[in-house]
């Protein structure tokens, strides 16, 4: 299984070798019958050990007759933030939709079953067998591990970072998207009823496993004669995320560069790497340090890039001697020496005017040349300064490059032909620049009617820069208006709470309900009335939103992001900044005018009444007196 967070190997056991405690073979039995080859897909990955038999009758398989078309799918979340991609399937009928682990190395596709007594909270809801009107469990025979009824199969699977999963192995119609050009296919997948460590505590459902084996959801493609044997994916550059993959073949760009793959020397997909080059320099290293047992082993779901001591000493020290403008500092975490420079500026497009450049020769003398970016992770507390992402293996012999190696560039696995391919491009651009018409396609929804046509929204590629003022957010949520009204505050709490956010940030603007679902538009304003907020805080909330960070109650269901919008901060007039302040101003006057004029109205009255003094001996007109 691929390593999540930050693991430090220290021997092959990094690589995630999953221990086969129940017999994998059990998914032969219950495996649908194989029809005729039809299209492939695009999608996550992980890694597994196939046994003699299965690795030959893998390389019996061909391509197949004839050219199979590709379905495209979009990777989420982001390697050195969440330690992993993710990517959405759909089982069962009606489709329950689960955010998996693509994992190269794992061979089994599990995920948490509604019976599961020590599950996670994780991303979607569990899988619930009854619900789906196509599910039938695989049901116990010779070939595989059953429960203590002896009436179906189980798997189990423990990985080296002390994480594991058990459960029993179920059949049902595994969908890939809308747009999959391949159909929905009857696979074999595992219905966990129970997970220990990072498995218990991840955000993602489940791992989708992608190794060699006949559990191994491209395994058991394949052997139905769906797919072509490949597979590839691109992973996006440094703060980007995101990517693509394909199930299948697909066309190789010209200038790919390939390495050969040896399937019977070792169950992990290898490359045979015989130099690297630090600056056009070849490190001094016998080539043999990069030939162990397994030789160099390529694995997409492990973060960082991991060398023998020799190796990585003298790559170490080949960096660092180009570097002389830059500040050494101490890395982010205390726990482990990273090796950290300062001084390098925030703009990843120009590192390359900093770091030196390095250069991956294969055995055939074909030359993989990948940029700073490939080997650094930035400081998380200090900016403008960067981290090297590539460690000693322990006393291990083995070279482990793991998606840091590979960010930014399109890697083919044609199983097929024994080979692994490599080109160097902008993962967020990938269609374009393969000529390829439309992007990675919108995930199926379990709804009807008006919500199917609706589309996820993509993950975000840059904002203009400007400071922002509000973000829109058009979120469908399938449950009912009325059983979601009472819940708007609990949601809105919940929202802003998952975005490191204050609560009265998060505002409900519109709510239209849409039969068994409600669409609410929310806006997401800065901390203050006279704030605004930063690119980066802006592209971090839009992140987190489209790659499900944000994780609903059960009671909620799930919900997709159909739109984002961003608008600028309105800069106001210096009137428009004042004019409450002056017509406070102007009210304060009018009220002093009146109390001043109602004061001389009635200081007037009192003393117009009163008769003018007249002196005691002054003389007065006589007056007659009235009669009587």
């Amino acid at each position: 299984m691929a390593s999540r967070g930050r693991p430090r190997p220290g021997s092959l056991q990094v690589l995630a070798a999953v221990l086969l405690l129940a017999a994998a073979s059990g998914a032969a039995a219950g495996s649908p019958d194989r029809p005729a080859p039809g299209p492939p897909l695009f999608l996550p990955l992980t890694r597994s050990y196939p046994n003699a038999s299965q690795l030959a009758g893998s390389l019996r398989r061909g391509l197949g007759g004839g050219a199979h078309p590709n379905a495209r799918m979009r990777l989420h979340d982001d390697l050195l933030t969440n330690g992993y991609y993710t990517t959405r399937l759909y089982i069962g009928t009606p489709p329950q939709e689960f955010a998996l682990i693509v994992d190269s190395g794992s061979t089994v596709t599990y995920v948490p079953c509604a019976s599961c007594e020590q599950c996670g909270n994780h991303q979607d809801p569990r899988f619930q067998p009854d619900l789906s009107s196509t599910y039938s469990p695989v049901k116990c025979n010779v070939d595989c591990t059953c429960d203590n009824d002896k009436n179906q199969c189980t798997y189990e699977r423990q990985y080296a970072e002390m994480s594991s999963s058990s459960g029993v192995l179920g059949e049902d119609i595994v969908s890939f998207g809308r747009e999959s050009e391949l159909k929905p296919q009857r696979a074999v997948f595992g219905c966990e009823n129970s997970e220990t460590g990072d498995l218990f505590s991840q955000h993602a459902d489940g791992i989708m496993g992608l190794g060699r084996g006949q559990l191994s959801i491209m395994d058991q493609l394949v052997d139905k004669g769906v797919i072509s044997d490949s597979f590839s994916l691109c992973y996006g550059g440094m703060d980007v995320g995101g990517g693509a993959m394909v199930l299948g073949g697909m066309p190789s760009p010209s200038d790919m560069v390939f390495s050969r793959s040896d399937p019977v020397r070792s169950p992990y997909y290898n490359i045979e790497l015989k130099e690297i080059h630090v600056g056009g320099k070849a490190l001094r290293v016998d080539p043999r340090v990069f030939d162990s047992k397994h030789g160099t082993v390529l694995d997409s779901g492990t973060t960082y890039a991991y060398l023998p001591e020799q190796a990585f000493v003298a790559f170490k020290d080949a960096v660092t001697s180009k570097v002389h403008s830059l500040k050494k500092i101490r890395g982010p975490d205390p726990n482990y020496k990273d090796i950290c420079f300062a001084g390098a500026g925030r703009n990843v497009s120009q590192l390359h005017e900093v770091f030196p450049a390095v250069d991956m020769v294969f055995g055939n003398g074909q030359k993989l040349s990948i940029t700073p970016e490939n080997y650094l992770f930035r400081h998380s507390k200090v900016d403008g300064a960067y981290c090297l992402g590539v460690f000693q293996n322990g006393k291990d012999p083995t070279t482990l490059l793991g998606g840091i190696i590979v960010r930014n560039t399109l890697v083919t696995y044609d199983r097929h032909n024994e080979k692994i391919g490599f080109w160097k491009t902008n993962c967020s651009e990938l269609w374009e620049r393969l000529h390829i018409g439309g992007g990675p396609s919108p995930a199926p929804s379990s709804d009807t009617g008006s919500q199917a046509d609706m589309s996820p929204a993509p993950a975000p590629s840059g904002l203009p820069e400007f400071d922002v003022g509000l973000i829109t957010v058009d979120m469908s949520i399938n449950v009912t208006y009325p059983n979601l009204k009472p819940h708007l505050h609990e949601l809105a709490e919940l929202i802003a709470k998952e975005l490191e956010i204050d609560s009265r940030q998060v505002r409900v603007m519109n709510v239209t309900s849409q039969g068994n679902s409600t669409l609410i538009r929310w806006g997401i304003f800065p901390a203050g009335p006279d704030n605004a907020m930063s690119n980066t805080t802006a592209m971090g909330i839009i992140y987190r939103l489209t790659q499900h960070h944000v994780q609903l109650p059960e009671n909620l269901g799930s919900y997709q992001l159909l739109e984002w919008n961003v608008q600028p901060l309105t800069r106001r007039s210096w009137f428009q900044e004042h004019v409450v302040s002056i017509l406070l101003g102007i009210l304060l006057a009018i009220l002093f005018t009146l109390s001043a004029f109602l004061v001389v109205l009635v200081w007037r009255k009192k003393f117009s009444g009163q008769p003018a003094y007249r002196p005691v001996d002054s003389v007065t007109p006589e007056q007659e007196l009235q009669p009587l």
